[in-house]
């Protein structure tokens, strides 16, 4: 048997905003269910799952998401005008660049940007 990833669930706080969030940083459009549930269906990939919980997050993410950008300090710029934070400076190396961030309930994910191939050695 193989499974097949059908929803990634958050739990937070606040899921009516926090969809909203996501939803704008990713795609698709905010639904807002029963119980407080929320979610958005994302182009080509699983849905994005809001549960309420009572508690606020306590410590680092053991799950995160990197989000493949083209242009990091553009797209940390987008992140912050909907309540995202950067959590310290963007990292470089060899295989490219990487900014952490976190959304509005300080759930942490990262910006990355590939390194630019440099074509054929001469």
């Amino acid at each position: 048997m193989r499974a097949h990833l059908h929803q990634i669930v958050v739990d937070c706080r606040d899921p009516k905003a926090l969809v909203r969030f996501w939803a704008r940083l990713l795609g698709g459009a905010p639904v807002d269910r029963a119980r407080g549930w929320s979610h958005v269906e994302l182009p080509g990939s699983a849905r994005l799952t809001f549960q309420p919980v009572p508690e606020g997050k306590a410590v680092k993410n053991r799950l995160h998401f990197d989000l493949a950008v083209a242009d990091i300090d553009g797209a940390v710029a987008e992140a912050a005008a909907l309540g995202g934070a950067r959590i310290g400076d963007t990292v470089t190396d060899d295989q490219g660049s990487f900014q952490t961030m976190q959304d509005p309930e300080g759930n942490e994910f990262c910006f990355v940007s590939a390194a630019e191939d440099p074509g054929p050695a001469a």
